[in-house]
């Protein structure tokens, strides 16, 4: 039975693992790494610092999905992040992953 129950937590793992290299493959693949990157800030707030900022608010996702597809300006200072191409999976995906970082 131990067996059985590390195997199983090895798989969930590798699958969240993967998952988590996927939505980062996605930021790239989707430009956002130009001005964000995870640990630092670049043009936009570092992805880290997003993660603290919205900790623990359960509207946070939702409304930053919304930012990512249609832009925005003023909360992380004067530089505006335009709209981005991605579909509302995508957005929601790539917010699920920027709030995991810490």
């Amino acid at each position: 039975m131990k067996a059985v129950y590390v195997a199983v937590m090895a798989a969930a793992g590798i699958v969240m693992a993967g998952q988590a290299q996927a939505d980062e493959a996605l930021a790239k693949a989707k430009n956002c790494m130009s001005c964000h990157a995870i640990d630092k800030k670049l043009v936009g707030p570092a992805y880290k610092d997003v993660a603290a900022k919205y900790k623990g608010d359960k509207a946070a996702p939702a409304m930053l999905a919304a930012k990512v597809k249609a832009g925005g300006k003023g909360t992380w200072g004067q530089i505006p992040m335009p709209p981005n191409n991605v579909t509302e999976d995508e957005a929601k995906k790539l917010v699920a992953w920027v709030l995991s970082q810490k």
